[in-house]
């Protein structure tokens, strides 16, 4: 697979009837190792080993209903309180991250109502924090740690 703009880790792949599979910790489970699951899993093992992000607190592919039609956040980070606090939504490498990557990531936030928003393409990331008060939003110029994210998301 292509090397990525995020730290490389043993990532557990194995190979089954031609196809590969790549073991993610937090379904417990195989799934298929696509070019876009190369990125969640080393998305997430960034956000888990150097960004202090507490597995528990981390959601893939979690369900919402959106104007009676079901979809897949890629990734939710919820607070202590288990309310969901951040989405991150991963494309593939190949993938340039467009107006149109941003609006499929919002339109989840108008069910989920977080305070963060992540897209990541594993060469580049862009991370936004939400004001509901001012209707704006603000890029970050890093992935906030998560006891950060704890600290802000109180003051709003």
């Amino acid at each position: 697979m292509l090397d990525l703009n995020l730290p490389s880790f043993d990532i557990n792949v194995k190979k089954t009837k031609e196809k590969f599979s790549v073991l993610d910790p937090l379904r417990r489970k195989y799934v298929a190792l696509t070019p876009e699951e190369w990125v969640r899993q080393h998305f997430v093992n960034f956000l888990l080993t150097e960004k202090g992000y507490p597995s528990a607190l981390v959601a893939n592919e979690v369900q919402i209903n959106l104007n009676g039609q079901k979809r897949r956040c890629d990734t939710v980070i919820y607070n202590r309180n288990l309310t969901p606090l951040m989405i991150v939504e991963y494309k593939a490498p190949d993938v340039n991250i467009t107006q149109t990557v941003f609006d499929q990531i919002v339109r989840y936030n108008i069910v989920l109502k977080v305070k963060y928003l992540i897209v990541s393409n594993g060469l580049n990331h862009f991370c936004c924090k939400m004001n509901y008060e001012d209707r704006t939003f603000e890029y970050l110029s890093d992935i906030p740690l998560y006891n950060e994210l704890e600290v802000l998301s109180n003051k709003f």
